[in-house]
């Protein structure tokens, strides 16, 4: 479908004239545009058609968004030689003051300053950048730490609880909609040798012992923007922020970066956990967060990349019995074969862990490894 971007570019505070707009990125929830201006000295911008599918309160969105990028322009412009514009996302408020619109098809829209000379990977193959990312997210958490107000809305609910995860995963089950129930056994019986194990996280929060957060919750790497020296610049794509624990964050990320193979990585033997990456991870987020985490946070991250990783394998295994009807597929057994490689991951972790815990372990004590 085609917009006239022009029309939607006049209905933001902008600044420059409009030259061009056309797709951008690879992102497969919103529909993503570069608007170039005219002028060498405007600004281009970021215009996102958003998917209210998904989002179902647009203004509760742009209001977590809103009071997040306020709040970490505030922290950025108080440190000498910053570079807010790049460092930070920055909302383009529309003409009548709100961070979004709605045209007359009924679609919203929001516009961003571009921010322009970055690298974005969608692979990690080096400790460097995987400590630059660890950098960011711990950056980002810990400049959200204090963040005044009510708590954020809840854009997607229950996105990481496991037992709420659990729940659908045995409901699907015993409902069988595909006839698919049969053929995966031996992944349901994974699940449940591990199901009361992964609910550690939501006990300790329940008592108390980990607080509710401010967390990003689609920490893969591609959504942090690098400079050209592949250091760390800006977290993007802020929509799942929200209340959370810390270890959601930290347990996706190394989900995506520390893994060597694909995530529906066909040859199970190619799936590993790189140790080098999780550990030069792991400094480069306590480097941010070591003094605002407590100590049971800190006592398990390590853990953190198993719960997640089972997370997201569950959620495919139980979209394959349900019939495909929430992840894109490429083939008939798609999620079956990315929960296979998914769990298959969750292994690799169980067989480092003793090593994981005891990288943090020093990283907490500052001793290196």
């Amino acid at each position: 479908m085609s917009y006239n971007l022009e029309e939607i570019y006049h209905q933001f505070k902008t600044e420059g004239r409009f030259e061009s707009g056309a797709p951008f990125g690879s992102g497969h929830i919103h529909d993503t545009f570069r608007i170039v201006t005219a002028e060498s000295n405007s600004d281009d911008y970021i215009l996102q058609r958003l998917n209210n599918k998904i989002f179902k309160n647009i203004p509760e969105l742009q209001n977590n968004i809103e009071r997040v990028t306020k709040h970490l322009n505030r922290k950025i412009s108080a440190i000498p030689g910053s570079e807010v514009k790049r460092e930070c996302l920055t909302l383009i408020p529309s003409i009548d003051g709100k961070s979004w619109i709605r045209d007359n098809n009924g679609d919203f829209w929001r516009m961003y300053i571009f921010i322009s000379d970055h690298r974005s990977y969608n692979i990690v193959d080096t400790p460097g950048k995987a400590y630059e990312g660890g950098k960011a997210i711990g950056r980002f958490q810990a400049m959200l730490a204090d963040l005044p107000g009510e708590p954020l809305f809840e854009t997607i609910p229950f996105f990481h609880d496991i037992e709420k995860r659990l729940e659908t995963f045995n409901s699907k089950l015993e409902e069988d909609p595909a006839g698919r129930a049969a053929k995966v056994a031996d992944e349901t019986g994974f699940v449940h040798r591990r199901a009361e194990e992964m609910k550690i996280i939501l006990r300790l929060g329940g008592e108390g012992k980990i607080p509710v957060r401010i967390t990003h919750n689609d920490t893969k790497f591609n959504n942090i923007l690098l400079d050209r020296n592949d250091k760390a610049l800006c977290v993007i794509d802020l929509d799942t922020v929200m209340p959370g624990y810390v270890h959601y964050d930290f347990g996706d990320a190394i989900r995506t970066a520390a893994n060597i193979a694909a995530e529906d990585e066909k040859e199970l033997s190619k799936v590993r956990m790189d140790i080098s990456l999780f550990e030069a991870y792991s400094e480069g987020y306590l480097s941010e967060t070591r003094d605002i985490l407590n100590s049971v946070e800190k006592d398990y991250l390590a853990f953190a990349p198993r719960l997640i990783t089972f997370i997201i394998a569950l959620r495919f295994l139980t979209d394959y019995i349900d019939g495909d009807n929430y992840f894109k597929i490429h083939h008939e057994h798609h999620n079956l074969q990315r929960a296979r490689a998914q769990f298959r991951l969750v292994e690799s972790m169980e067989e480092q862990y003793g090593e994981m815990r005891e990288i943090v372990r020093k990283l907490v004590l500052g001793t290196g490894c």
